[in-house]
């Protein structure tokens, strides 16, 4: 495999005009992915989904994009045409959202949704459409696929939603996928399953994958890198192997925050500055 990063991104800013004057949701993030998983955590509100979109130029308008640079396999994204896109999303770049209930068609069945989306990045024939997307299914870890191809999404669980989701967007076999929070709203036990899916099929393709999530400790054991987000702004960068050795107040906050069986009674740990001290030099200062 080439050497060179699969995605480039440099002081990407998103921001949205208002009546109060031009607020802006992302400031000046920058990192480099390769074919690796790469957390992104913060709280809400703090970018992280803004990050995801803008890469793929889903920011909804009047949304503004601008960046120094964001290439993606060294092709620079910035001025690339609808059509261009178009044509990356899914095959080059595909992002699993949050919720499949606001993802999936309700009115087509799961099988179909995955087989058209087969289909609009190749010139298969509906019969090897639907062969890949039973394939893509049991892929997936979801029993009796021919079964579950002709069910309407309704009609499934939010674990088996979300694995189907997975299905759809990898059916064209992206080299990188952006996965924002999919296993926020499932229980612990189909999260494990998710993640270990998701990591089996990254290290079979070789993709790189860009994991959005607000739980810190599930990134620091699925990721190989973290960034660390507030206020629109990347305050912390490190392998996930050292993130307990963390240096920001922020990301010492997050790391407190966490819930401890020998200690469940002890005060949380409080920023005591609002996010402008971001514009500062110096750092927040902690309290308990």
């Amino acid at each position: 495999m080439s050497d060179q990063p699969l995605l480039e991104v440099s002081n990407l800013r998103v921001a949205f005009p208002t009546r109060q004057g031009v607020t802006e949701a992302v400031r000046g993030v920058s990192f480099t992915l390769g074919r690796e998983k790469l957390g992104i955590v913060g709280e809400s509100g703090s970018g992280k989904s803004m990050t995801g979109r803008s890469i793929l130029r889903l920011v909804p308008p009047p949304g503004i994009v601008t960046a120094d640079r964001l290439a993606f396999r060294g092709e620079d994204l910035r001025d690339a045409s609808e059509k261009r896109l178009r044509a990356i999303r899914g095959s080059g770049i595909a992002m699993v959202m949050q919720d499949p209930k606001f993802s999936l068609n309700p009115v087509m069945t799961v099988g179909r949704q995955i087989a058209e989306a087969y289909r609009v990045h190749s010139k298969a024939s509906a019969r090897e459409a639907k062969r890949r997307a039973l394939e893509m299914l049991e892929a997936v870890r979801i029993r009796d696929p021919e079964r579950v191809y002709d069910r309407y999404p309704h009609e499934v669980s939010g674990g088996m939603g979300q694995r189907i989701m997975i299905a759809m967007m990898l059916i064209p076999n992206p080299d990188l996928l952006i996965a924002d929070e999919p296993t926020s709203a499932l229980d612990v036990t189909v999260q494990m399953q998710i993640l270990a899916i998701l990591d089996d099929l990254c290290g079979q393709r070789g993709m790189g994958m860009i994991f959005v999530s607000h739980d810190l400790n599930l990134v620091a054991s699925f990721c190989d890198r973290i960034l660390i987000m507030y206020a629109g702004r990347v305050v912390e960068s490190c392998p996930a192997s050292e993130l307990r050795d963390a240096r920001h107040p922020y990301t010492r906050g997050l790391l407190d925050s966490l819930p401890r069986l020998d200690d469940p009674r002890r005060d949380l740990p409080v920023l005591t500055r609002d996010p402008a001290w971001l514009t500062d030099d110096a750092p927040p200062e902690k309290a308990r």
